[in-house]
């Protein structure tokens, strides 16, 4: 039967032909992850709602997120959430021209919630359908929310234009990409082992920081804010450079410094909240200088290479840690050739999962006609690489 259930011969040329009268209207979808996300974006970036449902407090009972129990908070919040984004929006499924949903990379269970409810939609109400690398997504995020021009018609130099470097953070990936264009993507650095959000998470857990309905890498940052003095524990070994020289990332190295802290003075029970604050603030310090030194790697790499670099776009998660973004902002100010580099940041309600950039990101195959069929099927393990080759 899934055979039979692919789309007609008419239904892109007959959406074409419709779209190319009006704005582009997208219905997206996202839950990679333990986030329910549903969103409506235009093609003249308009993001008319954006609904995140979170679920940090199954996340902390659980010590991370639980597969099973993150698909059954979707299922349930998923309904919800549509229902919010198409009255916030003001729009029913007629103003709708195509939907877009998280194909991977992901948690397949949690993948498959969307998926199925964007699949079953789209067939139903026979709209083109198209799905979304995550980390593309949070690639171009920039390219939705950053004015192309200044208030007085001015080119915004803020603005990024290809090739830029994006650094993509968050709790399933660290990776230095080059953007090439919208679906050209190369991966200049990655992690051996942990991502730099994973870590945190990791962290802020072992060190018993209170999460209070927070991600648990919001509540080390909120802990690492606190205005008391942090006392070092009685034995302390100073945090080093990982792999200095090398454009390779490495965080299970950073979280283990951490254990064996904890292990030489006994465990956490002999950690004052004096002490917990000045371990934390110096591992933030650790994990957020390797980004740093990566970086300027990676900036040099592209300079022996003629490639000019003019943004670094920095997303995901961990992008939306405020000690962070004043530390690449203040490091690649300047380039290896002292050429400027303009940072940017989307919103950071928009560096956390989200589906308005999962619909930015689908936009350009909507207007291209480029649809996917009913029957895809969900890529839990996807390279960024590989989208170039897919198309």
């Amino acid at each position: 039967m899934l055979t039979s259930f692919r789309s007609f011969p008419f239904r892109k040329s007959a959406h074409l032909s419709r779209r190319l009268n009006r704005l582009f209207t997208v219905l997206a979808f996202e839950s990679s992850a333990d986030d329910t996300c549903v969103a409506v974006v235009t093609s003249d970036r308009q993001i008319l709602s954006n609904i995140v449902v979170r679920q940090n407090d199954l996340v902390e009972r659980f010590g991370g997120i639980n597969p099973g129990a993150a698909v059954m908070a979707h299922q349930a919040n998923l309904p919800i959430a549509a229902k919010r984004a198409m009255t916030e929006a003001k729009i029913d499924i007629s103003d709708v021209h195509g939907i877009a949903f998280t194909r991977g990379p992901g948690m397949g269970v949690c993948l498959s919630t969307t998926l199925n409810a964007a699949k079953t939609l789209a067939a139903v109400f026979d709209k083109p359908l198209v799905g979304v690398h995550h980390m593309q997504a949070h690639a171009l995020t920039a390219l939705l929310t950053t004015p192309t021009h200044k208030p007085n018609g001015e080119i915004n130099p803020a603005y990024p234009r290809f090739p830029y470097l994006t650094l993509l953070v968050s709790g399933g990936h660290t990776q230095i990409v080059l953007a090439k264009s919208v679906k050209s993507f190369r991966i200049m650095a990655t992690t051996l082992d942990e991502s730099i959000g994973r870590t945190i998470d990791k962290v802020s857990r072992i060190l018993q920081i209170e999460w209070a309905n927070m991600s648990p890498g919001s509540a080390l940052e909120k802990f690492c804010l606190r205005p008391e003095k942090g006392i070092l524990p009685d034995i302390f070994i100073p945090f080093t450079p990982v792999m200095p020289g090398r454009l390779t990332f490495s965080y299970s190295a950073v979280h283990s410094h951490v254990d064996r802290l904890l292990a030489l003075n006994g465990g956490i029970e002999n950690f004052t909240s004096a002490n917990k604050l000045a371990v934390a603030r110096i591992f933030q310090n650790a994990a957020f200088s390797q980004l740093e030194e990566k970086i300027k790697l990676a900036l040099g790499d592209c300079e022996k290479q003629g490639i000019k670099i003019n943004h670094i776009v920095v997303s995901g998660g961990v992008a939306s840690n405020a000690l962070l973004r004043e530390r690449l902002r203040a490091c690649v100010t300047v380039s290896p050739t002292n050429s400027s580099v303009e940072t940017v940041f989307p919103p950071i309600q928009l560096c956390t999962d989200n589906a308005a950039m999962v619909g930015w990101a689908s936009m350009h195959r909507f207007l291209a006609g480029d649809y996917d069929e009913y029957t895809i099927n969900p890529r839990p393990k996807w390279s960024l690489e590989d989208l170039e080759n897919d198309s």
